[in-house]
């Protein structure tokens, strides 16, 4: 007979390590009590509840024995499988003593070189952390003398100041505006650097700060990488010792309390310097400050000062994960059927809230992972870039994904039939989705100009003798008339030079000796003339008369008889109000799928009825500039471009399309707009599939 193996739950329990440390914690808001352990090697706590810290006070009997005890002599009524669960829980944290295998496994890793493997670098990669200073000395010295900064007087002033400030920009805000657009500029870009630098030094000072005002020891800063982006980290995990969930509030929000304080007596500074390098600095401290800390600090849906804040003051420790573990139970229950036990028993409010929260935070860190591969895509060189891209989507988005979909393939036995026959019509129903060409419509954006419209400019600088009133107006009407005083007394001299060499030629004819001077009186004869012929030509070019019959407007009210005006001045516009054309601006991979002749919607802009019309010109090369400044973003527009000298180059390249409207637009006037054009049908599969091979093949240099 061979002897039957001990069950788990019979077998005493491996020792804890002898560094850790066991502390009491604030008890949670339903007032159970709450404890934690601090492991002293890496700085590192873990809240336990309740009847984690009944096993702990009979750690190393059995399960069976520790339940039993703790069922007897509590109000607690656990089974040994709660007991081993803890258990398993401090084995992943590595909270027990090793044993000989578990020695000799990380022993082995010790030895090998983690940068020599692919999971080593992807971990380096993702995430690294270099700690650069142990400020503990001169933290507690800085805290002397800066005591005054935590006086209630000193946050009302801050506040005040800030407020002053905001007014004080909101007063100047053109100037404001246009620093903004002036910053984008490589000055700029080093200016808003050393900003953000030492806006987050500041930042990580005041968390240090206050951490170490309530007792707690910061064992360091440095500088953590996060996918090679450097950020300053302060390491004020201490903070789980203090009970009073104010005071760990009071740390998780200090940084943003400086960073604000920071930018709102940099707005203030900048609102009443004088132009200069002086007053650019406090801009950029006031702009990255306000954004970082609106934008990122304060959103709890990533492991920023937001969450901790949200953590504490809801008093809900470990948010994000709990959260999230609520939110895969829904998911499962609600799309699969799967009868799944809710991790924790709370009520179904409260769940409801764990779970919009969660789905909110995977929607955020979607968008967050997404632009951050992109970035990283963009900043580094063809092959590496799409390598680096891959890897963020596959770590950040597709891995927890297809761990999901493991776990729910792992319990496809327990699924409806008829959840099954939905899950599989959904997924069908994608997939007919993506393939089938259904797309057709082609989106740009463009500006609606009459086909005949003259712009009327001086030839030359001019003195306005009369202006036509704006209106309708025939072919041949005169628009505006002009002097040149110059050309009339030329035009003068010449036509008296006429008279002049005409009574000499008469003169000559008489004398018996004039012969011999004739030929030299008219040469000079006919340069005058010439001369008065290029006069009166020049006189005629004032006269500016309208070449076709339209409506004549956008004329300046202050223009009046005998004011000059220059040759870059517009005097008005002559507009045919009867015929209407888009300038439509459309990317390259789209311009195939465009022919001559295929039907347009025109939305103009602030208007939601159509303008159909129809494409007449396609370019067959991209755009060297933007034609009208209305569509740049600088200027408001919804096209990216660079400005090179005065030309506006689109950024990405584009592509020219001349469209026919089959009618004017409501004002009669140029207007920006949308445009749906009709295109190949093409599906979103074809569409993805060869935009990737297009990037693969344009970045990789084949």
């Amino acid at each position: 007979m061979s002897a039957l193996p001990f069950s788990p739950e019979d077998l005493p329990l491996p020792p804890l390590r002898e560094d850790l440390r066991l502390s009491e914690a604030a008890a949670d808001r339903s007032g159970e009590p709450s404890w934690v352990i601090q492991d002293t090697v890496i700085n590192r706590f873990y809240r336990i509840g309740w009847l984690e810290f009944e096993c702990l006070l009979r750690w190393g009997q059995t399960p069976r024995l520790i339940s039993e005890q703790i069922s007897k002599q509590t109000a607690l009524k656990p089974d040994a499988e709660q007991v081993l669960d803890f258990r398993r829980f401090l084995e992943q944290n590595q909270l027990l003593r090793p044993g000989p295998d578990t020695v000799d496994r990380l022993r082995k890793q010790s030895e090998g070189n983690p940068w020599l493997t692919w999971k080593g670098w992807l971990h380096h990669y993702l995430f690294f952390r270099i700690p650069l200073v142990r400020p503990q000395r001169m933290l507690r010295s800085l805290t002397k003398y800066l005591g005054w900064l935590f006086h209630p007087l000193t946050g009302w002033l801050v506040l005040a100041l800030s407020l002053l400030g905001l007014v004080l920009v909101a007063h100047q805000w053109d100037a404001f505006r246009s620093a903004v657009v002036e910053s984008f500029s490589a000055e700029g870009i080093v200016g808003f650097a050393i900003a953000v630098a030492f806006g987050k030094a500041l930042h990580e000072m005041g968390h240090a700060l206050v951490a170490t005002r309530l007792g707690l020891k910061v064992a360091h800063m440095g500088v953590a990488f996060v996918v090679l982006w450097p950020m300053l980290y302060t390491d004020t995990g201490e903070a789980w010792k203090l009970r009073s969930s104010r005071q760990r509030l009071a740390i998780a929000s200090a940084g943003i309390l400086t960073e604000l304080s920071l930018a709102g007596l940099a707005t203030l500074a900048w609102a009443v310097s004088e132009p200069g390098a002086l007053r650019d600095g406090f801009f950029y401290l006031a702009t990255t400050s306000w954004v970082l800390s609106i934008a990122l600090n304060a959103s709890p849906f990533m492991r920023f000062d937001g969450y901790f804040i949200l953590s504490d003051l809801l008093d809900f420790p470990n948010l994000h994960e709990r959260s999230q573990r609520f939110a895969r139970v829904a998911l499962r229950r609600g799309l699969l059927g799967l009868q799944e036990e809710w991790p924790e028993p709370f009520s179904a409010g409260r769940r409801r809230a764990l779970i919009a929260f969660a789905m909110v935070t995977w929607l955020y860190r979607l968008v967050l992972f997404a632009g951050i591969a992109v970035a990283v895509y963009l900043l580094f060189f063809k092959v590496l870039g799409i390598f680096l891209f891959a890897v963020e989507i596959a770590w950040f988005i597709v891995r927890p994904v297809w761990r999901e979909m493991g776990h729910w393939w792992s319990r496809r036995a327990g699924i409806p039939m008829r959840r099954k026959f939905y899950v599989l019509a959904f997924m069908a129903a994608m997939v007919a989705l993506l393939a089938i060409p259904w797309q057709t419509q082609i989106h740009a954006y463009g500006v609606a100009r009459a086909e005949h419209q003259l712009r009327v400019f001086a030839p030359f600088a001019a003195l306005i003798r009369d202006i036509r009133g704006m209106g309708t107006v025939q072919a041949g009407d005169a628009l505006v008339t002009l002097e040149q005083p110059d050309i009339t007394e030329r035009m003068a001299r010449s036509e008296a030079g006429v008279r002049s060499f005409n009574a000499r030629l008469t003169g000559l004819m008489a004398e018996p000796a004039g012969l011999t001077e004739e030929a030299a009186t008219r040469q000079r004869l006919g340069v005058q003339i010439q001369e008065e012929r290029a006069a009166r030509s020049e006189i005629a070019r004032l006269n500016l008369q309208a070449p076709f019959a339209g409506q004549w407007r956008d004329v300046d009210p202050n223009w009046q008889a005998g004011q000059w005006t220059g040759t870059k001045e517009a005097l008005g516009v002559l507009v045919d109000p009867r015929s209407w054309q888009v300038d439509a601006y459309i990317k390259p991979d789209e311009v195939h799928r465009i022919e001559a002749g295929a039907g347009v919607r025109f939305y103009p802009e602030g208007h939601f009825t159509p303008i159909e019309g129809r494409v007449i010109a396609i370019g067959s090369t991209r755009v060297a500039q933007l034609e009208h400044r209305m569509l740049a973003n600088r200027y408001g527009g919804p096209l990216a471009t660079s400005k090179q000298g005065e030309a506006l180059v689109p950024t990405p390249a584009l592509f020219h399309v001349l469209v026919q409207l089959d009618a004017p637009p409501p004002a009669l006037q140029e207007v920006r707009g949308h445009l749906q054009i009709d295109g190949a049908r093409r599906s979103l599969l074809e569409e993805g599939a060869t935009q990737l091979l297009a990037v693969l093949r344009r970045e990789s240099g084949f």
